[in-house]
């Protein structure tokens, strides 16, 4: 619009120009304007792109019995014999083995500790999630999230299902090996299976489970990643093997307080733990029915084992760069590089005015064992309390930074040498902050208002793939769960109210909303719209060209907050609605993800690109008439793959000079599909088709 907006106003002034000349006598020629270019048609088959986003679940976690199709192979804990089918130590279990550290004499932050002991059974899991469900009633169930299948299964019914049972951090005795009184696990130390068909006190795949750490430096440091570990197959040399001791050491958001007294690693009663335990070493089991719909699109589509988060971290971060190709960066007023506060007091004369600090800082507090200096998400605020605390900004082109060293030199002695990619003088935005601007457009990070928060990073105008879409005449909506009682809920006050109210719209999963160009612009603002709006579009055939699609809290399959069996739902209903619309299916490619592994383990190969990742691998599967057959691709690839094939398939130009849309497709040995021999690379998805051989 904003394109057709400029020709109209260009053809408006050539026109008046011409009628002067003639008015003066200067024999001006009335000029024709030109057309603007057609929009690209194309490449392949697919003309409408459908981009669906879960949360939080790393592909061993949900794949790890998958058994795919005769004549395919498939990465996982049970192809690895780590686990049997049953769920239980295979004869490679050690592969997986987790271990604790002690960085107690180290003063600064450790990517691989050098002091590791094996653990002889893991701490114990923590619960996580309602006791009982967050919503009572299926009439409320219904009133408050319009996005779910009703057919063949009718996932209503889960939405006011699955409590826990259990009230507080405490082991999650639902689980096989898990006790309710010392010693409080039993678990070996590697994964273990969430779901049991114990007869009492049971954990089935419907029911609530708790959510591992998944922050930036933490996500680092539970690959543990080594030069001099690294071999021909696992040439990052990360051995994956600091899960579970990461998140009872330091777990997330401690926002810069000491460590407390009574802290302890392993639950006992009376005792601080992080809230986790072993979470993070938690799977299901398809074999045993669990995760039954995305376990029916692997069979009958294509599904990647080799496709990851493109950042060690979580939702913000990673959601950032599947729309910019890239991270984003802290700006002054002006849109020049600065710093963000650094023990700095803000927003003087309001209820939440306080001391900040949200520049990381992963370096251990003196006489703890992994316990850090400044890390979180911002304390305080929202009215009750001054803020202070926030650690998630770092410079990672200075090596005088805490955590950014390790990092930067790791990357340096790998063969061949990484470039972390920063920008002098550039902080970046690591972890969960939110987004520059609500929804109306209006400024977010100068709203002081009290129920605002000033864990807000400034509006960006760097450049998404929407402006890519833009400049080319592509067409593109951002089709969001619960946006409309968003806008007109921009502090989000109704956030977890059940009923038409409900807004559980997630701001910081929508990488548009960070952006300048897109929010000020109300032409452009108008293709961030409601899923109600995508329903319509499908059933009337006026799809765009590409589409970005986020559930609502609670339905994406977060852990705690949600279940993957409502993500499940969520999905089969866009599935569905598509392959109803028989001109609409045999032009459309659905790529179905997640954010983010959610800090849930995974035994897969980890690529490093840059500073900023790459992080676990993670489901991805296309559904397409032109993906079928139960294929497995085992190209690398991550987030910014998915703007590789909107690119390639309408010949488009890349993001930016720095966006990893510029590296080159993998080049591989026939022995190690896995491994980029043309490291940093990553891939364009188009090995998930066959085009020509549709249903």
């Amino acid at each position: 619009m904003k394109q057709i907006l400029a020709q109209s106003q260009k053809c408006l002034r050539i026109g008046l120009a011409s009628i002067v000349m003639l008015q003066l006598g200067l024999g001006g020629v009335l000029a024709v304007p030109a057309q603007a270019a057609p929009a690209p048609k194309a490449k392949t088959p697919i003309k409408h792109v459908i981009v669906i986003v879960g949360e939080n679940r790393s592909f061993d976690h949900l794949f790890a019995t998958y058994v795919p199709k005769r004549g395919q192979s498939v990465d996982n804990l049970l192809s690895k014999k780590i686990i049997n089918a049953d769920g239980t130590p295979g004869p490679n279990y050690a592969r997986a083995h987790q271990y604790s550290a002690d960085v107690t004499d180290s003063k600064e932050f450790e990517l691989s500790p050098k002091h590791k002991t094996l653990y002889s059974v893991l701490p114990a899991p923590l619960n996580g999630g309602p006791t009982a469900p967050y919503i009572s009633t299926y009439s409320d169930a219904m009133s408050s999230e319009d996005g779910l299948a009703t057919f063949p299964v009718d996932y209503y019914n889960s939405l006011i299902s699955g409590g826990t049972g259990l009230t507080g951090k405490v082991p999650d005795t639902r689980i096989t090996g898990v006790n309710t009184s010392a010693p409080y696990s039993s678990l070996p130390p590697g994964p273990f299976q969430i779901t049991n068909t114990k007869t009492t006190d049971t954990n089935t795949y419907e029911d609530y489970a708790a959510s591992p750490v998944h922050r930036f430096y933490q996500m680092w440091q539970q690959e543990d990643c080594n030069a001099e570990y690294a071999t021909e197959r696992n040439p990052s040399g990360c051995k994956a093997d600091l899960f579970t001791w990461t998140e009872v050491t330091v777990g997330s958001n401690n926002n810069g307080l000491p460590q407390p007294a009574n802290f302890s690693t392993d639950y006992a009663p009376g005792k601080k733990t992080t809230g986790e335990g072993a979470t993070s070493m938690g799977f299901y089991n398809v074999q045993a029915g669990d995760v039954p719909y995305f376990k029916e699109l692997a069979d009958t589509y294509s599904m990647s084992d080799n496709y990851h988060q493109p950042a060690m971290g979580g939702t913000g971060l990673d959601s950032i760069i599947l729309g910019f190709g890239d991270a984003i960066w802290f700006s002054d007023a002006n849109g020049k590089a600065a710093q963000p506060p650094h023990n700095e007091y803000i927003w003087g004369g309001t209820v939440n005015a306080g001391t900040v600090d949200e520049i990381e800082n992963p370096n251990p507090q003196p006489g703890t064992n992994n316990f850090w200096i400044q890390d979180g998400y911002g304390g305080g605020g929202f009215s009750f309390s001054p803020v202070y605390g926030g650690g998630s900004y770092s410079d990672c082109s200075d090596s005088s930074q805490p955590g950014v060293k390790q990092i930067r030199d790791y990357l340096a002695s790998l063969k061949p040498a990484i470039s972390p990619n920063c920008d002098d003088g550039h902080y970046y935005l690591l972890n969960n902050y939110n987004p520059g601007y609500f929804g109306d457009g209006s400024n977010a990070y100068t709203d002081e208002f009290k129920y605002n928060t000033p864990f807000t990073i400034p509006p960006t105008s760097q450049h998404s793939i929407a402006d890519v879409l833009i400049d080319a005449g592509v067409s593109w909506k951002s089709y969001n769960d619960q946006w409309t009682p968003y806008l007109s809920d921009k502090y989000q006050l109704n956030y977890g109210t059940v009923g038409s109210a409900s807004d559980q719209y997630c701001n910081i999963c929508n990488p548009f909303q960070y952006q300048t160009q897109i929010m000020t612009d109300p032409a452009q603002r108008a293709n961030i719209v409601d899923t109600t709006e995508l329903y319509t579009d499908i059933q009337n055939g006026t799809l765009p060209a590409v589409s970005f699609v986020k559930p609502s809290g609670w339905v994406d399959g977060h852990p705690a907050s949600s279940k993957f069996d409502l993500f499940e739902g969520f999905t089969r209903k866009i599935v569905d609605a598509v392959k109803a619309n028989p001109e609409l299916w045999e032009s459309t490619a659905i790529f179905i993800t997640v954010d983010e592994g959610g800090g849930y383990y995974d035994s897969g190969y980890v690529q490093p690109l840059d500073f900023f990742g790459d992080g676990t691998r993670i489901p991805m599967i296309v559904v397409s008439p032109y993906s079928v057959g139960g294929r497995i691709s085992h190209d690398y690839a991550d987030h910014v793959s998915i703007l590789k094939f909107i690119e390639a398939n309408w010949g488009l130009k890349t993001i930016s000079n720095r966006s990893r849309d510029n590296y080159p497709n993998p080049k591989v040995s026939e022995d190690n599909p896995y491994v980029p021999k043309n490291s940093p690379a990553i891939g364009d998805l188009m090995g998930l088709f066959r085009f020509g051989h549709g249903e």
